[in-house]
């Protein structure tokens, strides 16, 4: 009989065989930018925003951008007025630091404002194909429905677990595989527990839907 971590990674395999990053970007700056903005929105509308974006502005010219302008067009993300200075002074530092790339270097990455751990993975596993496992609200829902952490572990303690339990040349991807996962079928509300092939591991089917 197939083991709790094999039966996981075959069937997200099944259901998302190709999982990508559903933020769009052409340039790194391009997805650590995204990144932030989505905090708390959805990549649907990060998107539509960032399209707006990078048509009037790049990293140079958003280093120089008036911050009335910037609220302007991504007011729709929410915290705007918090985000759009978070978006100037990560342009100017990467223009000043690193003549308007993104590093592969986490510990910068994480002292630039509105960029924590889990933005930081999102980077560094898409641009620098480093091993990595973003824990968002999603991964977080799914990782302890299915009892693969603690109701009360933390954001940090979620990824540590995971990175313990799966192999290392699928953190990457399962990262994205389980955000697809949490976002259109083990969703916070109404989940569509009666399709998935996991509610022998999940702690949230047991208790809402064994009679």
């Amino acid at each position: 009989m197939k083991d709790k971590i094999e039966t996981i990674l075959e069937y997200m395999d099944e259901l998302y065989p190709r999982a990508q990053c559903e933020l769009n970007y052409e340039k790194d700056y391009e997805l650590l930018i995204a990144t932030v903005l989505s905090a708390q929105c959805t990549d649907k509308r990060v998107n539509e925003v960032t399209k707006v974006l990078w048509e009037n502005y790049d990293i140079f010219s958003l280093a120089k951008a008036n911050k009335k302008d910037i609220e302007k067009i991504i007011r729709s993300v929410g915290s705007y007025t918090k985000k759009s200075a978070y978006l100037l002074e990560i342009a100017n530092r990467l223009v000043t630091d690193y003549e308007g790339h993104v590093p592969c270097n986490r510990k910068y990455l994480e002292s630039l404002p509105g960029v924590g751990r889990k933005t930081a993975n999102v980077v560094l596993s898409n641009i620098f194909d480093v091993p990595a496992i973003a824990v968002d609200t999603h991964v977080e829902r799914v990782s302890k429905r299915l009892k693969l952490a603690y109701q009360n572990d933390s954001v940090g303690k979620v990824e540590e677990k995971l990175m313990k339990k799966f192999p290392e040349n699928r953190w990457s991807k399962l990262h994205h595989q389980l955000v697809l996962f949490g976002r259109y079928q083990c969703k916070a509300i109404h989940p569509e527990c009666e399709r998935c092939k996991l509610q022998e591991f999940c702690k949230y089917y047991k208790e809402h839907n064994q009679k």
